[in-house]
């Protein structure tokens, strides 16, 4: 198919990306050439480049989910930050929740300690007023279930569901509204359940993990919020009764002074994107003191379960622990160091701070996720669909940093030992695949996972080797999965866009010398296809003669076709008289200057040791494989 061919077919989907239009109208170009009876290269050409352009706009659209998603909890973490209206932010929250979920409906019911009940506190698309009038009893209906649990529960046909308790009151409100498909998910404050955040749909639905996770993150913020606002409330309240003291006023509201700089602060680095390590500078600030944000294993194991179970600060000896998690995923702690004493308003500070630390890493792992799937995807497109358009595949590498023009090396890697339980093996294969994503993400390189192991595209600078590269990647990525890991590198490739057969026949050699590395008894080590010379032929299982050659030799065969000169003839006469320059000039019938400078040439080319016994032996050999594979002349 030729370019103009492919570019003829990209443009109709091209504008159908720009502007947005629905799956649907993908169909239409191709419809519509079959319809004028066109040649059939340019219907496949459509063909193609609509499955193309609905994976683009697939892509696209996980995307902008993902990032309205990502918004929506920024927004609401701004709200939660600057609170002044709990009505307000809660009603934010559904109506996000609502739209980001796509349901019908939407509320929030609270617990009330006093009547002994749960009411209704926030509704957002419900049209009945039976349903958002109701005040239920405690452990009634699916909210019911929810509560006695602490955890969610979602159910496909809400009236054909026995695992929670039907009430009258509680089914005749839902069929006023009309519900089928219910989640439900608890508003958490340390062990206890304080209300549910429900997603609802007046058909059958199944919700998936993230919609899940998404509604969960919500009722936390929710949770957050009306804990604040209780704690503000509080705050009042001692603030009123300390009118009567003058100079505790004014310490308290030094102290309210701090609160509300540090939710400033948290809220202004939360907008801008800030990382992990400015929230503690931050806070450092606010308390006076060094605040340090550690890995779950360096942070004293007690206090940080203790913070982690009732969601505040616990003291450890004269530091402050912080546990920073999402629901059951511990990422680690903010460390207060050396302040014995702290006011219930700085130990609040640094529980916020908590809070959003673990926001910003959610987010921030949820795009690196994002980045790992598309830089897999683009390498598995160079390895297996080697009729790509070449802009294309340059276009997306740029998105990732990626130059596929420059040299690149492929490097196949195994964990170099078999776990003998299935779930162990695959759990290590996956922190493999970890490892190496966050390592090409870092090299502007691209990783996927394949054949039982992981392929790393990765790009070699003018001062680096195959073999010194295999060999880093080896041990970085034993540290990184505590387990030997075998690399097997390829020798240089470049433009990889306009050739990208290369990285597939680069990916076979790679392996093959990873191959001979484990039959050698080198697991855990790293090589390149130059390490091995023609032992690689005879240690491989599928042995790349044609490989061997260009690597051993290609510079002088390419040289001999350039020039027209005959360095490739002067080599299998020089070996043929025992590497004498005089017996040569006569076999060649040519003057022994002439031989001289023939071989001061090929020692340019294939370097100053080429006459060592290894690889003399190696370029005999090359040579007498290309004699054998050159076509017979007449």
């Amino acid at each position: 198919m030729s370019r103009d061919h492919a570019q003829s077919a990209e443009t109709p989907f091209l504008e159908l990306l720009a502007r947005g239009a629905s799956a649907d109208a993908y169909e239409q170009p191709v419809l519509l050439a079959r319809a004028e009876g066109g040649p059939a290269v340019r219907t496949d050409a459509l063909e193609r480049a609509k499955h193309l352009a609905l994976r683009v706009r697939s892509e696209l659209e996980g995307r902008r989910r993902r990032e309205a998603e990502l918004s929506a909890l920024f927004e609401t973490a701004h709200d939660l930050a600057g609170l002044r209206d709990l009505d307000a932010v809660l009603r934010a929250i559904v109506q996000r929740a609502r739209s980001l979920l796509g349901t019908d409906v939407t509320y929030l019911s609270l617990n009330d300690p006093d009547r002994g009940d749960t009411y209704m506190r926030v509704t957002e698309g419900s049209v009945a007023a039976r349903f958002q009038q109701l005040r239920l009893g405690m452990g009634e209906g699916l909210g019911g279930l929810v509560a006695q649990t602490a955890r969610p529960y979602v159910t496909d046909d809400y009236f054909k569901d026995a695992r929670f308790q039907h009430t009258g009151t509680i089914d005749a409100g839902v069929r006023d509204e009309g519900l089928v498909a219910i989640l439900g998910v608890p508003l958490m404050l340390g062990h206890h359940v304080i209300g549910v955040l429900f997603a609802a749909d007046r058909r059958a639905r199944v919700f998936e993990r993230e919609q899940i996770a998404l509604l969960g993150s919500f009722a936390a913020l929710a949770a957050a919020a009306i804990d604040t606002a209780n704690l503000l409330a509080e705050t009042r309240a001692a603030l009123a009764g300390l009118e009567r003291a003058n100079e505790i006023i004014r310490d308290r509201s030094g102290v309210i002074e701090r609160a509300s700089d540090v939710h400033d602060r948290l809220a202004e680095l939360v907008l801008r994107g800030g990382g992990v390590h400015d929230v503690a500078a931050a806070v450092s600030q606010v308390l006076d003191g060094t605040v340090e944000f550690t890995e779950a294993t360096a942070a004293p194991e007690y206090a940080l379960e203790a913070s982690r179970a009732d969601g505040h600060v616990v003291r450890h000896k004269d530091d402050w622990i912080a546990a920073v998690a999402a629901g059951d995923e511990l990422f680690g702690a903010l460390v207060l160091r050396g302040h014995p004493g702290l006011d219930p308003v700085d130990q609040l500070t640094l529980e916020r701070a908590a809070m959003v630390t673990s926001l910003l890493l959610l987010a921030r792992r949820s795009a690196a996720e994002a980045e790992q799937r598309v830089r897999g995807e683009l390498l598995d497109d160079l390895l297996d669909a080697r009729d790509r358009d070449p802009r294309l595949l340059d276009d997306r590498a740029r998105r990732l940093h990626a130059d596929l023009s420059a040299a690149h090396v492929v490097l196949a890697a195994r964990l170099d030992a078999t776990e003998a339980d299935a779930d162990q093996e695959a759990d290590a294969r996956r922190r493999l695949w970890a490892a190496a994503s966050h390592l090409a993400a870092t090299r502007h390189g691209l990783a996927a996972a394949r054949d039982g192991g992981t392929v790393l595209l990765l790009p070699l600078t003018d001062s680096d080797s195959a073999t010194g590269l295999a060999r880093r990647t080896a041990r970085h990525l034993g540290r990184a999965v505590h387990e030997a890991v075998t690399v097997g590198a390829s020798a240089p490739v470049r433009d990889l866009a306009a050739r990208p057969e290369a990285v597939a026949a680069a990916y076979t050699e790679a392996g093959r010398c990873l191959d001979a590395l484990r039959l050698l008894g080198r697991g855990g080590d790293g090589a390149a296809a130059e390490d091995f010379g023609f032992l690689g032929l005879l240690l491989a299982g599928d042995q790349n003669v044609p490989g061997f050659v260009e690597r051993t030799i290609g510079q002088v065969v390419a040289y001999d076709e350039r020039r027209g000169t005959e360095l490739v003839r002067t080599l299998d006469a020089y070996f043929a008289c025992g590497m004498s320059p005089a017996r040569t000039k006569e076999a060649l019938h040519v003057h022994v200057n002439t031989v001289a400078q023939r071989l001061e040439r090929v020692g340019r080319l294939l370097g100053d040791d080429w006459q060592s016994p290894d690889r003399a032996l190696e370029i005999q050999l090359a040579l007498r494989l290309h004699r054998l594979s050159a076509p017979t002349r007449p």
